[in-house]
């Protein structure tokens, strides 16, 4: 998932042991989004259909965003940050888009525009990301900050437009500023069975809502995307729903995170590649289209229902597989994987050298083996 910690990193440099909570969270939610994505080949039966999709996108991509702004808070200007974002925000948004951009044009023959500018379906989270955490240092400090982000949100639907989704990065930013001000201690009354009872009343509250929404709310507004003058509503209407749906949004991010399990096992070790998950599964989902799949489950409505749910979670837990994920790592992350590969390298030739000049050196006097132990040790 995009926003989770890299697994890289330089062998002198000390790491702190992984959460297994937002694990489990980072792979339960990105494997609703490959279910949400793979949902849009089913028919679309009001009472079915759009019924989940409404009940699902009202809350699991703001949790989404709001696990993405947990995980950035420790983001800063300085050198290595912001080389980081580059090699595993702008580059992996460079490759996905022309790999998306060839697979659409040629297994799908689809005529496409705005290349890199207009981000191809899924890749806007990656344009979204790169930007909210070029504002993490500014809003994590703010006294007011989720305040602010809100009145941004709000007027981002008067003007914000298409280009890097910039409606939706402004849209979707209080979710994203409410992960920067979350802490573990503020988090903690989330543990217990009073807050898991809560979140279950909060997802059944949610379900009888979502029943009606079309009645005031299109889905679209779910999107964060649309200008208020293309939704058909007053101004002061399009405040009030884009208000309410934000505070339903944080809502359910807190019941979801009340829900997810703090306890590691196998589902959690899926958690660290969640980005790979997120940028292959568009992949599978548009080949699929392309092979007239949305056809057959016009016929067989709710076989294809289950088989549609049941596969894209199959199809998250493989690609979430760590054997298959490793490999697919070297194209999310290439100069990462260059990286690794040199310092591999170094680190080889120094051993090298080291063995070298032992097979020459003279052989320690045995009176001096204890002082020449004690002096590697201390030089470790």
């Amino acid at each position: 998932m995009p926003g989770e910690r890299t697994e890289r990193r330089p062998a002198s440099t000390p790491t702190t042991p992984r959460d297994p909570w937002w694990d489990n969270a980072k792979m339960a939610l990105v494997t609703l989004v490959v279910i949400g994505h793979a949902w849009t080949l089913l028919p679309v039966r009001p009472e079915v259909e759009g019924h989940l999709y409404d009940f699902l996108y009202l809350w699991h991509m703001p949790a989404f965003v709001f696990v993405t702004g947990y995980l950035s808070r420790g983001f800063g200007y300085s050198g290595e940050r912001m080389w980081q974002l580059v090699r595993t925000v702008a580059v992996p948004y460079v490759i996905f888009e022309c790999l998306m951009a060839l697979f659409r044009v040629y297994v799908g023959g689809e005529q496409l525009e705005d290349l890199f500018a207009d981000p191809h379906w899924p890749l806007w989270y990656l344009a979204a990301l790169f930007f909210w955490r070029l504002l993490t240092p500014v809003f994590r400090p703010m006294t007011g900050g989720l305040v602010v982000a809100v009145a941004i949100s709000l007027a981002a639907g008067l003007w914000a437009g298409d280009t890097l989704d910039m409606a939706r990065v402004l849209g979707m930013l209080p979710f994203f500023v409410l992960g920067l001000k979350a802490t573990p201690a503020r988090l903690e009354w989330l543990r217990g069975r009073v807050p898991a009872m809560a979140a279950v009343a909060v997802f059944v509250g949610f379900w009888f809502f979502t029943a009606n929404l079309d009645r005031w709310a299109a889905t679209e507004w779910l999107y964060y995307r649309a200008q208020y003058g293309e939704l058909d509503v007053t101004t002061s209407e399009a405040l009030l729903t884009r208000a309410t749906l934000l505070g339903l949004g944080m809502l359910g991010g807190f019941a979801f995170l009340a829900l997810v399990p703090r306890r590691t096992g196998w589902f959690t070790q899926m958690g660290r590649w969640t980005l790979i998950v997120y940028l292959f599964h568009g992949f599978v989902v548009k080949g699929l289209l392309y092979a007239g799949f949305p056809t057959w489950a016009a016929e067989h409505e709710n076989l294809a229902l289950a088989l549609t749910t049941l596969g894209a979670a199959g199809l998250a837990l493989l690609l979430a597989w760590t054997p298959l994920a490793r490999r697919l790592q070297h194209l999310v992350d290439p100069l990462g994987t260059a990286e690794e590969r040199v310092r591999h390298a170094v680190r080889l030739h120094r051993t090298t050298a080291r063995g070298e000049l032992a097979d020459v050196a003279p052989a320690a006097e045995p009176e001096r083996d204890g002082e020449a132990r004690a002096e590697a040790v201390s030089a470790r």
